[in-house]
């Protein structure tokens, strides 16, 4: 029978490519299986068993009658909904094609487990009659395993339920169907409402998996899940069961490792004041007195075997993994791995996000402030609010947007709460706990594991999170310049002179007058999507509503402070370059723009500016408006030229609204696209006065790869040979036209080797973030006068 048709598997029967049949987590456990990986052996109850079950009870429009009407926002309706639809499955009879064959797997379970790993066991030498005289059935685990588990962009992990302990045939039957149940429980259910899943779309397998008895256990990554260094592994271990280290009923042990030569980097040692462990077929809650409690969790060889283990893994799949491993009799075991998911760049303008702030400001501010409260850093950035204390899930309305969200932990119940929060606290768990996991998919600062949080803090006390080092103070201490995203201090002590130009990268015209006096030739690339996301509504809601002259205002206000600043140097404005899916979210957005699939290949760029003039006029009316105060220093730049034709077509409408002919006007191009890069002379021959390259687009489209997207993101590096191999033709293709070249993308204040090669290649101007402009001019400095690049005033 082929294994898609199948009701039930060994682990070893399935891979990676099962997710669908078995969920991430009983493929992986087949792919770890296969590994040879020290996996606790065991079958799955696969989602065709779990379809079955609700065709053959005809629950699917039962289920859907009680889901039809609940309001996801009311905790009390989603509460009862769960409860009915639990209770319909919980009294639905299990098929008895499924239940013999379940009970005909658990009764070969050790059998066939010493036999697939070709371990010599007496009672295989026996007849048949004595294998079933010393049968005695297995102590299992019943683990959900949804297949649509662990998706890339969201964590499942939690929301169904897992029972350990389980033994004899009755037992595991009612515990599969339990873990069925789970599927509704009211945290899935508005989980998949929150993320557009559909119910009856989404299956359930049951992974039956042999009992680790833990006598130490926890949770690895192989990167560091809050800053996602990808040198480092990290390891929490607690004594006992891994459940409570799961549930943050414990704050474990944290431990760092170079992932490179395993060296043990950082040891934290927490206090654990309990334990859960089995006692017969029963898990109890044992005490831990203060000399045990403190000591040291793993031994340093453990330490080092626990990482061998993450490595080997990571290797295996090569991407990220977050791993819950167990100890048993020495031997350390994985319990299962899955993707890490919540991989994101660390990017400003996210609510909470650590920012840069004046180096002697900061300094000073160190050294006058106590934190109140200290614990474990969960998920980076800063966040200033009232404290909004809730012991339970029933309190959740309590939290209103920009509160501190304080508790003695956090389950899936929680996330409407916090998804309010400016900040999260919570007294147990540590960075692999749910409020961290959550925390970070949301891009809110969290601090877990802080002692005695509830009593600390009061409700309504102003408190500041700083997520990024564990610390809570009172007050509110962070400055405007650091919630505002304030920029590292200027070095006024040296201006250096270059031939090639050193220009920067600008956003929020808020910072331009600061930036301004830095020793800078100009603004490289004026980004015009803050401008006109402060503006927080769709251009053609403007035009619709016949007020094109409110929207030509606005952007000619934030346009003038930049060039007003800069004069008179360059101010090159880079044209709006919204794809769809961020233009949705302005006010009016989901009426003009489409669902798409990719909208980084999608409608953006030239494209839009062809298909929708009427937005593009509103640009360059503004952009009239400047030169007509007597500014001439603003210049255009068009984003994903794909085809020389549009170049053409964009320059007439430009030609139209009479900016070509203005005294000193340029008009640029961005190179982001492959054809563009390789094609660049026709692009030249129609007209332009230079041309920026984007190396964020152009090395995703060159490497095939997402840099978004956390299963292929390890990949995506600029420095990569083809890459280089590019930028290099693009800068003497333009040497060879006469136009200028500049690189405003990533690369160029990421890695000053490829700022040196294009430099020796003839670039003529460089364009970085203002935080890199004093060591790019420096490195420039040297390169040039290595190279023997200078002019006079540079001697």
């Amino acid at each position: 029978m082929s294994i898609s048709k199948k009701n039930i598997v060994w682990f070893e029967e399935v891979s990676k490519h099962d997710v669908g049949l078995v969920g991430g987590k009983g493929a992986n456990l087949g792919e770890m299986t296969n590994a040879r990986l020290p996996i606790p052996y065991g079958f799955i109850i696969t989602s065709n068993s779990y379809f079955l079950f609700i065709k053959h009870s005809n629950l699917q429009p039962k289920i859907k009658e009680f889901l039809r009407l609940v309001n996801h926002d009311n905790p009390h309706e989603l509460q009862q909904a769960s409860l009915h639809v639990r209770e319909l499955i919980l009294k639905a009879e299990t098929p008895k094609v499924i239940a013999n064959e379940i009970v005909e797997y658990y009764e070969e379970l050790t059998i066939k487990e010493e036999k697939y790993f070709k371990k010599e066991l007496s009672i295989l030498k026996k007849g048949a009659h004595k294998i079933k005289h010393a049968y005695r059935p297995p102590l299992v685990a019943v683990r959900s395993s949804a297949t649509a588990e662990d998706l890339p962009n969201a964590s499942f992990a939690g929301q169904q339920e897992t029972y350990l302990n389980v033994q004899g045939e009755n037992h595991l039957l009612h515990k599969v169907k339990e873990c069925w149940a789970s599927l509704f429980t009211e945290r899935a259910i508005f989980y998949r409402h929150e993320q557009g899943f559909d119910h009856f779309r989404i299956g359930l397998a049951a992974v039956v998996q042999r009992m680790v008895q833990s006598e130490k256990s926890g949770i690895a990554f192989s990167i560091d899940p809050v800053t996602n260094d990808k040198t480092k592994i990290v390891i929490e271990a607690i004594y006992g069961l891994g459940e409570y280290i799961v549930q943050g009923m414990v704050t474990p042990d944290h431990y760092e490792l170079s992932k490179q030569s395993l060296v043990i980097l950082k040891k934290d040692i927490k206090y654990q004041n309990m334990k859960y462990v089995k006692r017969g077929v029963s898990n109890i809650e044992v005490k831990l007195g203060k000399q045990v409690g403190t000591t040291q969790k793993l031994t340093d060889q453990e330490i080092t075997e626990v990482a061998l283990r993450v490595k080997d893994i990571e290797n295996h799949y090569y991407f990220p993994q977050d791993i819950e491993w167990a100890i048993e009799k020495g031997r350390v075991f994985i319990v299962q791995s899955r993707p890490i998911t919540t991989i994101r760049e660390q990017a400003t303008g996210k609510k909470g996000e650590q920012e840069k702030t004046n180096a002697q400001d900061q300094k000073k501010a160190e050294e006058t402030r106590t934190p109140i409260l200290t614990g474990a850093p969960a998920s980076p950035g800063i966040g200033v609010g009232p404290v909004k204390i809730i012991r339970s899930p029933a309190e959740i309305d309590k939290v209103k947007s920009g509160d501190i969200l304080v508790a003695p932990q956090t389950n899936p119940d929680y996330v409407p709460a916090m998804k309010k929060a400016a900040g999260i606290i919570t007294e147990k768990g540590g960075r692999t706990s749910h409020a961290a996991i959550v925390s970070r998919e949301l891009g809110i600062p969290a601090i877990v594991g802080a002692d005695k949080a509830t009593s600390i803090l009061k409700n309504d006390m102003i408190v500041s999170v700083d997520g990024k080092v564990g610390e809570v103070f009172k007050g509110s201490i962070f400055t405007k310049s650091q919630l505002s995203n304030a920029k590292a201090p200027i070095d006024h002590s040296k201006k250096l002179k270059t031939l090639t130009r050193v220009y920067v990268n600008l956003a929020e015209p808020e910072n331009a007058e600061k930036i301004a006096e830095m020793d800078v030739d100009g603004v490289g690339l004026l980004r015009a999507e803050f401008m006109i996301a402060n503006i927080g509504v769709h251009p053609k809601e403007f035009i619709k509503k016949k007020e094109e002259s409110i929207f030509i205002k606005r952007l000619t206000h934030d346009l003038v402070k930049f060039v007003k600043a800069f004069v008179p140097r360059p101010v090159i404005y880079r044209a709006t370059d919204f794809k769809t899916n961020e233009y949705r979210h302005l006010k009016g957005g989901v009426h003009y723009e489409p669902q798409e699939e990719n909208p980084m290949l999608g409608f953006r760029g030239a494209s839009r500016y062809i298909v929708n003039p009427d937005v593009f006029a509103m640009e360059l009316e503004a952009l009239k408006n400047i030169w007509n105060m007597g500014y001439q220093n603003l210049h255009l730049m068009i984003p994903f030229v794909r085809v020389p034709w549009e170049i053409i077509k964009i320059k007439e409408m430009i030609d139209q609204e009479g900016i070509l002919s203005l005294p000193g006007f340029k008009l640029y191009m961005m190179v982001e696209v492959p054809a563009a890069a390789l094609y660049l002379e026709e692009f030249l021959k129609i007209g332009v006065d230079g041309v920026s390259i984007g190396t964020n687009d152009l090395t995703m489209m060159l490497l095939g790869i997402d840099r978004d997207n956390s299963e292929v993101s390890y990949i995506y590096d600029e420095r990569t040979p083809v890459v280089i191999d590019v930028l290099e033709h693009i800068v003497k293709t333009c040497n060879k036209y006469g136009v200028t070249c500049s690189i405003c993308g990533q690369a160029a204040s990421d890695y000053p080797e490829i700022v040196e090669r294009l430099v020796k290649a003839g670039i003529t101007s460089v364009s970085v973030n203002p935080d890199a402009a004093v060591r790019t001019r420096e490195l420039i400095h040297t390169i040039e006068k290595n190279n023997l690049k200078t002019v006079d005033h540079l001697k």
